[in-house]
């Protein structure tokens, strides 16, 4: 990444914007071209900030405009922070939002006319290189900036473009919020561990270790999650009861697929309604 590092202004350094300051550290982007504005990172990211020497402030003192600002605050502060930002762009700049509910025509109101804008939405595995991002672009986005934007991303996992800003929506419903349907997930099998018996935090542990070694697993294999299902699944056995009752039994339809398919749609209802 280094070789082909331009500057980089990070506009908010919690959960998010810290996860991917320290990927950036981690694969070598040079400290000198990060800039970063935020007042009140967590200790781990200031600690980090500090380490490598990044220049700070509101905004932090810089060279010129960044080649990227990145803006990785809460929907709610864009509002705020957008005014002290735009002044700092300049006629090669390209503006990534990861901010969730705000359109790419919203920000771009807010920077001078023909402004490159790219809205990418990630998702919480990015704090441990494990992520995946999908990233839109307005027209006046060059494939230059496509490129520079996506290997900053790169730092927190992969990486996939849709060319329908609406489909950003889709996104959101199943890979940025689809990590808390998981943790339910292994919530509900602690719980149904501890009432047949378990002791909680044994029912805890089996439940933690058997859903992330089962997306390690996901994550490695060839195979898709239907025959890795498939694979596990012994005719008449224990799993094949517990599966009749999650997807119904033979002509019984399936229940699970339903409520997980509401429970997506309902995030992307919220997600538009969030985008205006």
């Amino acid at each position: 990444m280094s070789e082909e590092a331009g500057s980089v202004l990070l506009v908010g350094a919690g959960r998010m914007g810290g996860a991917l300051l320290q990927g950036w550290l981690a694969s070598g982007f040079p400290p000198s071209r990060i800039f970063v504005q935020e007042p009140s990172p967590p200790p781990e990211i200031a600690d980090a900030i500090a380490r490598a020497g990044i220049r700070t402030g509101t905004p932090p003192s810089m060279d010129g405009p960044p080649q990227v600002i990145l803006l990785a605050v809460k929907p709610q502060a864009m509002d705020q922070v957008l005014p002290t930002v735009a002044p700092l762009s300049g006629p090669d700049t390209v503006v990534l939002s990861i901010a969730a509910g705000r359109s790419i025509e919203s920000m771009a109101r807010a920077f001078p006319a023909d402004t490159a804008v790219i809205r990418a939405m990630p998702n919480t595995p990015a704090a441990i290189g494990r992520g995946i991002t999908a990233l839109c672009a307005n027209a006046q986005t060059t494939q230059a900036q496509r490129a520079a934007c996506e290997r900053l991303l790169k730092a927190s996992g992969e990486t996939v473009w849709v060319e329908e800003e609406g489909l950003i929506d889709a996104v959101t419903a199943v890979s940025g919020s689809g990590p808390a349907y998981v943790f339910l997930l292994a919530e509900c099998m602690a719980e149904a561990g501890r009432a047949i018996g378990l002791d909680a935090e044994l029912a805890a542990k089996l439940a933690r270790a058997t859903v992330s070694g089962a997306g390690e697993l996901l994550h490695q294999s060839q195979l898709g999650p239907d025959e890795l299902r498939r694979n596990v699944t012994s005719p008449n056995g224990t799993t094949q009861a517990a599966l009749d009752v999650l997807m119904g039994s033979a002509g019984a339809g399936h229940p699970m697929q339903e409520l997980i398919a509401r429970a997506v749609e309902a995030a992307q209802r919220r997600a538009r309604e969030l985008a205006g």
